[in-house]
């Protein structure tokens, strides 16, 4: 739906092979407002289970997608950003002596060696400054310091890229980076989707910080963001506005619908809305095969969190204040006050739409769709901030 006469802005582009969300923002003074917006998610019954053919035939069914959903929103601008796959970009926090911007990218690719478990020649590296002149002072850590390689090694690739920043024995000044680094021949295959589809790709971003901005904003909070999608459930670990920890798990709201469709021997179409209009117990004591068939289907994405949780506490990091939930899948009723309960953290939806300006009449059906929003949105806020 087209809202607004056609202005300077930006398009957000969320995908993945089933589906398209695209959202269109202007920068308004600073601050970004609503153009228009548009989804394409493909029938339930009509996914692909298992594995699938990839390769050109793929991309060309992904650039069809998302130029229909641009050509029935009324998109007004081909400048897009979109983001890779939470699953394949790597990020660390690397903690480099303060030196000349020359040597630091020298000594930020060094590092990139060592932190990252795929060939480097392999990987498309992006680095920047967090903080400058950070004194570091000694701690006694020795543990830290007597790991063996291969239990450092195990650590990268469990914990997923988070690794415990070492402190040196004297106190110096540091400079605090967040490096970034995704598969190269993963980047060439977007920006020829986005080329094939008329689209002017400013940048490629990460998920976890479009989620930042969508649904954190300037909040320094030590936080947890979960995106239940469909497929991929992701988490990352937030503290002062930076993603510390990202995970990612193959579940997601599929999972729970095959188990409810096997569990009662019924449709993937009908276990869909049974999952959705009965959801989970609050009080952790589902009543009725649905609600325990649910418990269990996300059992590990709690043991997930709870890992999470212990493993950054473990750090020594700020304490968690919160988990934001988005992602499509989120919309399970009673999740939050679940997951509330079984964490001891506040538990909320978040809303991507709250730093938006938009028309008020529009507010219940962006509600009733913002969780699915949240990345498309974030996406599109990159160049307005």
């Amino acid at each position: 739906m087209g809202l607004f006469s056609k202005q300077q802005s930006y398009l957000g582009i969320d995908f993945d092979k089933d589906s398209v969300k695209v959202v269109e923002l202007k920068n308004e003074d600073g601050r970004p407002r609503l153009v228009t917006y548009g989804y394409l998610d493909q029938e339930i019954e009509r996914r692909k289970l298992g594995d699938e053919a990839g390769g050109r035939n793929e991309h060309l069914a992904i650039t069809k997608l998302i130029t229909q959903v641009c050509h029935q929103a009324k998109t007004t601008t081909n400048k897009a950003i979109t983001a890779l796959p939470a699953y394949s970009v790597f990020t660390s926090i690397l903690n480099l002596p303060t030196l000349s911007k020359k040597d630091l990218a020298s000594a930020v690719k060094w590092e990139a060696k060592k932190v990252i478990p795929l060939p480097i020649e392999d990987m498309i590296l992006d680095w920047k400054i967090i903080s400058e002149d950070v004194p570091v002072t000694p701690r006694e850590d020795t543990e830290q310091e007597t790991e063996t390689e291969e239990e450092v090694e195990e650590e990268k690739i469990t914990a997923r890229r988070f690794l415990k920043i070492k402190p040196s024995k004297a106190a110096k000044q540091y400079t605090k980076i967040l490096l970034t680094a995704a598969p190269k021949d993963l980047v060439k295959q977007v920006i020829e989707i986005f080329k094939a589809a008329g689209m002017n790709l400013l940048s490629l971003d990460t998920e976890s910080f479009a989620l930042i901005r969508s649904l954190v904003g300037n909040d320094r909070a030590g936080l947890m963001i979960v995106d239940i999608g469909s497929i991929v459930t992701n988490i990352s670990v937030v503290a002062n506005g930076i993603p510390i920890l990202n995970r990612s798990l193959d579940i997601g709201g599929l999972t729970i619908t095959k188990a409810i469709a096997n569990s009662l021997n019924i449709s993937l179409a009908r276990a869909e809305q049974f999952k959705f209009d009965i959801g989970i117990s609050p009080d952790q004591h589902g009543q009725g095969n649905i609600p325990k068939t649910i418990e269990g289907s996300i059992q590990p994405i709690i043991d997930e969190l709870k890992y999470s949780l212990n493993l950054y506490k473990s750090q020594g990091q700020k304490p968690i204040e919160k988990i934001i939930l988005t992602g499509g899948s989120s919309l399970l009723l009673n999740l939050p006050e679940y997951l509330a309960g079984l964490l001891d953290l506040k538990v909320y939806r978040g809303d991507p739409w709250a730093r938006v300006i938009y028309p008020e009449e529009l507010k219940p059906v962006l509600d009733e769709i913002g969780a699915r929003f949240s990345v498309a949105v974030g996406l599109a806020m990159r160049d307005i901030e």
